[in-house]
């Protein structure tokens, strides 16, 4: 601020040097969306390796494509992925936000809480599973006097699948009380609901009778043993059953949307919990090969500044088939398609092989390259040689391989050295006929990070004086964003000049912008292609005879 003057001397002054510094974003962060056997229902959950996704979402499960995907995105250079996992039941809508009133109950069954009640009403606490699922029904609840303490109680969640001959404290919660408010501020809802990641508890209101609640047992019992009736889903003792439900998993077939389609693409589930998420890279839908889903998830990729790894068909086995290319409608070539589907071992089931989609691996190896080399860095070649893969369920050669390339498929090979890697770098608007100028996926993925970068460094601009000082101020900042990029390698050229530019000025902003309010900023650069193609001449040198 202007220093104010009043005595004879030197005065010192901060001046802003206008430097807005612009950091460019996270590249591969992904989005996975599918069935789970538990974890929260239709919300994005970020998880950051596969043990932080079983504690949450369950172990592999071999009825769903999901956890497997999500096994091999970390195994192969994954850092953080959100996870949505597809749910629904209209019958129970105390698990949902907004059942939508266009999916048929009876074929998007899931589990209802599985609950318990103890104690007699109203002095009764009904513990309920967090999400729906059998998983439930492998804890129980034991309810004791707290040693030394009157009108006290400890609770304790215990794991023991009934009939297991062991059962283990997983969660215990002391010095509980049924009094609301407690001067201690233990009241058993507020301690547990706000602490436990297994269970909910309610109790009736009011919270405590006019008599005195009844005594819990004491605590005398053994070491491990735990009441036998107070099994989450006990349907004796006044709890619900938790169950699986159906197991929603992607169509089989490509032009036949099923119901994992319908509730993956409705408003409010699937699809719509990724809005919440402020911002992810890649997304995935394992298994997932309806030609106009994949459609509707590239546009919703294109509105979010994403890029979809789409999955072939794993019932495709004769190339030729692909002829005409992937199918995925979109104008940006926010989308790659992959063929064929993968070979790798199934951890459970005794490591016997059996084929995945691509889109795990695939993403992983996106994250490796950027992390590596950058986003300009095509995700293809030698260099990437995918992780915990036997094979490929469809081999292909040079020939077959070079039927697929110019359609925009890309193919994934295994060759005896390197091993199975990615051999292809185009979007979905890559066919050669399209002559697009999103053709390769290291130019799409560079423009959506710039894009992205620009759009969170540049809202300091909201609302300044829109004049030649703050045109100036924005071609500095954005100026260094884009040299920044220049000498890391992301650009032709060897001069900044013939890599990029950023321009804003009277030009790009005339007074009747200036009227509205709008100020332009024209922003280019020149991508790195890569070298897809290869040609080696060789000559033979003619003998020179001497003078």
């Amino acid at each position: 601020m202007p220093v104010t003057t009043t005595f004879p001397g030197v005065y010192i002054e901060e001046l802003p040097s206008g430097v807005h510094t612009i950091t460019g974003v996270a590249t591969s962060i992904a989005a996975f969306i599918g069935w789970a056997p538990k974890g929260p229902v239709n919300k994005a959950t970020l998880v950051l390796s596969l043990s932080d996704y079983i504690n949450q979402f369950g172990p592999l499960d071999s009825r769903s494509l999901l956890g497997y995907s999500v096994s091999q995105f970390f195994a192969n250079g994954g850092s953080q992925a959100y996870i949505v996992r597809v749910a629904v039941d209209q019958a129970t809508a105390t698990m949902l936000e907004s059942p939508p009133t266009n999916v048929p109950a009876a074929s998007l069954k899931v589990a209802v809480p599985a609950s318990i009640t103890v104690g007699t009403s109203p002095n009764s606490i009904t513990a309920t599973a967090q999400n729906p699922g059998i998983w439930g029904n492998d804890y129980w609840i034991a309810i004791k006097n707290q040693s030394g303490s009157t009108g006290r109680f400890r609770l304790q969640v215990v794991y023991g699948p009934k009939g297991a001959t062991t059962q283990t404290v997983v969660e215990s919660f002391e010095n509980l009380s049924m009094t609301q408010p407690d001067p201690q501020g233990r009241f058993v809802v507020d301690v547990v609901n706000n602490s436990s990641k297994l269970i909910t508890v309610s109790v009736p209101v009011p919270p405590a009778p006019p008599a005195p609640p009844p005594t819990p047992p004491a605590d005398t019992a053994a070491a491990g043993s735990f009441p036998q009736d107070t099994q989450l889903g006990n349907t004796g003792k006044g709890g619900t059953a938790g169950a699986d439900g159906t197991v929603l998993t992607p169509s089989t077939a490509v032009a036949t949307p099923g119901n994992f389609e319908t509730v993956l693409t409705t408003s409010g589930f699937g699809l719509s919990a990724l809005d919440t998420v402020d911002l992810f890279n890649l997304l995935c839908v394992p298994g997932e090969i309806v030609t106009t889903t994949l459609s509707a998830l590239e546009h919703y990729c294109e509105g979010r500044r994403a890029f979809l790894i789409a999955d072939s068909d794993p019932g495709i086995t004769d190339f030729s088939k692909l002829g005409s290319g992937p199918g995925i409608a979109g104008a940006n070539g926010n989308a790659a398609f992959y063929f064929p589907w993968l070979l790798a071992p199934d951890p459970a089931n005794q490591n016997v092989p059996r084929p995945y989609p691509p889109c795990g691996f695939v993403a992983g190896m996106y994250a490796a390259t950027d992390a590596s080399r950058g986003v300009w860095k095509a995700p293809a070649g030698t260099a990437t040689a995918l992780v915990g893969v036997s094979g490929v369920a469809v081999p292909l050669n040079d020939a077959q391989n070079g039927f697929l390339n110019p359609v925009a498929v890309n193919c994934i090979r295994n060759f005896p050295v390197y091993g199975t890697v990615i051999w292809g770098a185009r979007t979905t608007q890559g066919a050669d006929e399209l002559g697009s100028q999103w053709k390769y996926i290291p130019i799409r993925r560079l423009a959506l990070y710039i894009e992205e970068s620009l759009y969170r460094g540049t809202q300091w601009v909201v609302f300044e004086p829109n004049d030649a000082p703050l045109w100036a101020q924005i071609r500095l900042n954005v100026g260094a964003f884009m040299q920044t990029l220049f000498r890391q390698g992301a650009f032709q050229g060897t001069t900044p000049q013939q890599a990029y530019f950023v321009k804003c000025d009277s030009e790009t902003t005339t007074p009747t912008d200036q009227n509205n309010g709008i100020v332009n900023i024209l922003v280019g650069f020149a991508p790195l292609k890569p070298a897809e193609f290869v040609i080696i001449q060789i000559q033979q040198m003619a003998g020179q005879t001497g003078a």
